[in-house]
């Protein structure tokens, strides 16, 4: 990853929920299958970040941002979600991994994943699970970290224009 990209634990602050909101939008408008339909409104993109933003103030989840030095804008994210059923204490799910467009191929996803990683060690997790489009660019590179691959599921979700797209569930068992 280049030395002018920063990763930190995202503040509540609207200017953070904007910046986040540009990244979800560029990245459903690019294709990804990440729980929207297009066309995804500024207002709903804003609303669904200030509702993360303040679970992670509750402490139910780390919302991690990936942030270019340069230009001082958010350029990816990626959420550790730490709320589980009490029969599950010592896993959590990693999710909504985005990286905007023009910021990839920089290896800010897998500065993102292993900033997860670290951050799901200190919350005091052993097992992170996550799901991801089937043939993507995140299965490789997931697969490439050292995620095992669980299987394929068919027709999971739908691509923001629409039409089914299938998904890949990996796991990976956190070591000091």
């Amino acid at each position: 990853m280049s030395d002018s990209v920063r990763i930190y634990r995202a503040n509540a602050g609207r200017a953070t929920a904007e910046a986040l909101a540009d990244v979800l939008i560029d990245c459903v408008e690019s294709g990804a299958s990440v729980g929207f339909m297009l066309p995804l409104s500024r207002e709903r993109a804003l609303a669904f970040w200030q509702g993360m933003l303040e679970s992670a103030a509750r402490g139910e989840r780390i919302v991690l941002v990936a942030e270019d030095l340069e230009s001082r804008t958010i350029v990816g994210t990626v959420q550790v979600v730490l709320a589980m059923p009490e029969n599950q204490p010592h896993r959590a799910d990693v999710a909504k991994m985005q990286v905007h467009s023009k910021a990839r191929r920089r290896g800010i996803g897998e500065a993102l994943m292993r900033a997860a990683e670290a951050a799901a060690r200190e919350a005091g997790k052993t097992l992170l699970v996550l799901d991801t489009v089937t043939g993507s660019d995140a299965e490789r590179l997931y697969t490439r970290l050292g995620w095992q691959r669980c299987g394929e599921i068919p027709g999971y979700a739908l691509w923001p224009r629409g039409g089914l797209c299938s998904t890949t569930v990996f796991y990976r068992v956190l070591t000091e």
